[in-house]
């Protein structure tokens, strides 16, 4: 890596260091946090949401605190969806991206219908079509119909995005590794690669977050994730204000955390860059 950068600096001194290109995502708002500043729009966000449903819980305890032990389990299926998802979304992403990039004709073209076609149907109707259509022939349970949607979706997506970060990096840093004598695959896996993670990652944190989101979707084919219970819960009570407010909360908690997290990350890496 050292060399590779050695090499490139020699060819042209003239060349500032590049900028990762805008990125733009279906995920939350990056963080951003001036200096002396104490309370972010993520802080009051999260202790408004926190205060509101520990206030909620304790003004009327038989009713908000009961919905609360009413969904742990459909909250566990939400993580569950969700990370399997992500376990197949990223590698498609990569695959996807990769495809979108070469230069042989038939899969770029594979790659760019196969972007075109997800990012042209909405995930429910991605939903309905593999459950119920595909469901008529093949025997598709909801938990899977629901893991292959988001998958095949949001894989769509997570490829423009390695696509864009592979595409940031300086063409001289190829160039330079192909004169050390590195292959391409070489070239793409040791030194392309891990300078775009950089950039690749905040982008691929926030898809996963919206990933997180639209798994709401899948409580219409029947799948028992937090939505799902929660309509359950007021179908019986008919406490539809009540229940949704509860939920709304628990998904806007569980969205800021991750955020924050992707923050940290981002912050690292940002460090990390600087300090070479």
């Amino acid at each position: 890596m050292e060399c590779v950068k050695r090499m490139e600096h020699s060819d042209d001194v003239q060349i500032e260091e590049q900028q990762a290109p805008l990125i733009f995502t279906e995920g939350p708002a990056p963080i951003i946090k001036q200096k002396n500043q104490i309370f972010t729009a993520w802080l009051i966000a999260f202790l408004g949401a926190v205060g509101i449903m520990v206030g909620l819980c304790l003004y009327k305890p038989d009713t908000y605190w009961e919905i609360i032990l009413f969904i742990p389990d459909g909250l566990y299926i939400t993580f569950k969806i969700t990370l399997i998802s992500i376990f197949f979304a990223v590698p498609i992403g990569f695959i996807t991206g990769l495809g979108r990039l070469s230069k042989n004709r038939f899969i770029n073209t594979v790659a760019s219908i196969y972007v075109e076609i997800i990012r042209g149907i909405p995930l429910l109707m991605q939903l309905f079509y593999i459950y119920y259509a595909l469901g008529s022939i093949l025997k598709v349970s909801p938990t899977v119909a629901a893991v292959s949607s988001l998958s095949f979706c949001f894989g769509a997506y997570m490829g423009e995005v390695f696509r864009a970060g592979i595409l940031s990096i300086s063409k001289g840093q190829t160039e330079a590794a192909r004169s050390l004598g590195f292959n391409r695959t070489q070239t793409m896996f040791l030194v392309v690669l891990p300078q775009a993670l950089r950039t690749i990652i905040p982008p691929i944190g926030n898809e996963c977050i919206a990933l997180l989101k639209d798994t709401s979707l899948v409580s219409v084919i029947a799948v028992a994730d937090v939505l799902r219970r929660g309509r359950e819960y007021a179908s019986s009570t008919f406490e539809y204000f009540e229940t949704y407010t509860m939920i709304a909360l628990v998904y806007l908690i569980i969205t800021l955390l991750l955020s924050k997290g992707m923050s940290i990350i981002e912050g690292k890496l940002s460090h990390y860059d600087k300090s070479r």
